[in-house]
């Protein structure tokens, strides 16, 4: 990681340290300080990272969260819990569904680019 440039360390340290997604703008805020003062800026760097597979875009919410499990590749599936009350986002390690869907895709003839499943609901600390 040490040939990520300025800003894409501090976006990525901003994600990792926190357990909540993040909007690009959110991101943006809390990076105005560090001197990050446009949002090209932060989309450039999550640009990088998501591709670097440091970091995931939730789709449902256009916000991101930090990568944390180091072994995702492309095509691999990802599974997240987001909950509805405290925005608490976990990835999921999902290996026995993962190659479960992956066979019934792959039995269909259909190639995976992308995938990730986000389940949404209120965790145990909320519920």
């Amino acid at each position: 990681m040490s040939d990520l440039t300025k800003n894409q360390k501090l976006v990525l340290d901003l994600l990792q340290g926190c357990r909540r997604q993040m909007s690009a703008y959110d991101i943006l805020d809390k990076l105005r300080p560090d001197g990050l003062k446009a949002p090209l800026q932060v989309y450039r760097a999550l640009d990088t990272l998501v591709e670097r597979h440091l970091v995931h875009k939730l789709e449902s919410l256009n916000a991101f969260v930090s990568c944390d499990h180091h072994s995702c590749h492309v095509g691999d599936m990802t599974a997240f819990t987001i909950c509805d009350d405290c925005g608490d986002v976990n990835e999921l390690a999902t290996d026995t569904v993962t190659d479960l869907l992956k066979q019934q895709v792959t039995d269909r003839g259909f190639q995976i680019s992308q995938t990730a499943i986000e389940i949404k609901g209120i965790c145990g600390r909320c519920a």
